[in-house]
């Protein structure tokens, strides 16, 4: 019996193991160097894809990957531009007793410890802080500019200091008058400091949410939630932004959608969506999602309770578009919130204008929005590209 099989997981590694699950199907069906890059990298400071704790998604890693890494040649493995860590990864997997696995020798891959082509080098500390101090140096002499290019830091220090000073001495010359003279100026009289201008008044509009084209790059069912998926989707964040994270050399963020039970799991995998990046991330049964995949559903009629049985569609953007498109409705075209402050309620107060026409297309339906009295027509929802985003079937439907 492998170690793991007794090992206990948090909802978030549960999560996690799935994903690898996931990873090593396709690198089942080809490998990918992009997946490789990433995971050599995942593995350069981790023992197994969790850290340290042992599971079975080491186990399927390791066997999609087994194959390969025995056809490596020795500057594959540790060259310069090798994947050393993947390596040791499949060397420790088909050795170690905690994963249960009993490999006839003869079909192990084999390893040399000492078999290894580059060692990126150390780097000195001292010769490193000296070097960040020189170019800040560098760039304070650069961003004062005229006279003082040349100076350092601490000359232009010096000289702004000396400048103070001087001015202090003027003025304590001119308020004594020199010899004599008794009486001291009046002091003048302090300007009151204007206040601040307010600030601009937000707009109404639904373009204070942010529409975008996500690509789904994997779904699996979340293992604490029936009704929930999890899914990771490229939605044109940049690197190291806030509630991402990176898979498979994409930056992504991590989703959670009330679609199990109502889209197959099969149609979110590797899909395009449009989604809602700028609602505030909230906690899912352990799981934090950081954005809302939308989905049509019919409107319900006056005095109607909401069961949450479908049918459910999700709303398409145009096959070419990419991932991270900002996607608006027309005519309501403009910058959205950085992130909706829950208090103002602009989701709440522009959704129930979100609908499906008779051409399948999704819009806005101003006028439905009490707050926008005076305004109505339809705008169609639409990619910067300028393509028209859709469902399948459903009609008169609420985009929620």
């Amino acid at each position: 019996m492998a170690a793991f099989d007794s090992q206990t997981y948090t909802p978030a590694e549960e999560a996690e193991i799935q994903q690898w699950l996931t990873t090593s199907e396709r690198l089942k069906a080809g490998s990918d160097a992009s997946i490789l890059d990433s995971l050599n990298t995942h593995l350069a400071s981790r023992a197994t894809l969790l850290g340290s704790k042992p599971s079975k998604a080491d186990v399927a890693i390791y066997e999609s990957l087994a194959p390969l890494v025995k056809a490596w040649s020795p500057e594959q493995r540790s060259g310069q531009a090798g994947h050393p860590h993947i390596v040791r990864h499949v060397d420790f997997v088909q050795n170690s007793p905690l994963f249960g696995l009993s490999v006839a020798d003869a079909d192990k891959v084999t390893v040399d410890p000492n078999e290894v082509l580059f060692v990126k080098p150390p780097v000195d500390a001292k010769a490193e802080k000296e070097r960040l101090k020189k170019e800040k140096a560098a760039a304070a002499a650069a961003a004062a500019g005229g006279d003082g290019k040349d100076k350092t830091l601490v000359d232009r220090t010096k000289d702004a200091a000396g400048k103070v000073a001087e001015k202090v001495a003027e003025a304590a010359a001119a308020v004594t008058g020199g010899e004599g003279k008794q009486q001291k100026k009046e002091k003048k009289e302090k300007k009151a400091r204007a206040p601040p201008p307010p600030p601009a008044p937000t707009v109404l509009s639904p373009c204070l949410i942010d529409l975008r084209v996500g690509h789904i790059l994997k779904a699996i069912k979340h293992p604490e939630a029936d009704s929930l998926y999890v899914s990771t989707i490229a939605m044109g964040d940049k690197a190291g932004a806030d509630d991402t994270s990176e898979y498979e050399g994409q930056v992504v963020r991590t989703v959670c959608s009330g679609l199990n039970g109502l889209v197959p799991l099969e149609e979110m995998q590797g899909r395009k969506v449009v989604v809602v990046c700028n609602l505030k991330p909230v906690k899912m049964r352990g799981i934090k999602s950081a954005a809302m995949v939308l989905a049509a559903s019919p409107r319900l009629k006056e005095g109607e309770a909401d069961d949450h049985k479908g049918p459910v569609e999700l709303v398409n953007p145009p096959a070419d578009a990419k991932a991270g498109e900002r996607v608006y409705f027309e005519g309501w075209a403009g910058e959205p919130e950085k992130v909706l402050n829950p208090k103002k309620k602009i989701w709440e107060t522009f959704q129930p204008g979100f609908t499906t026409t008779d051409a399948l297309e999704v819009a806005f339906d101003a006028g439905v929005v009490p707050e926008l009295e005076g305004k109505d027509g339809l705008g169609k929802l639409v990619t910067e590209s300028g393509g028209i985003c859709t469902v399948k079937s459903l009609q008169g439907a609420q985009v929620r």
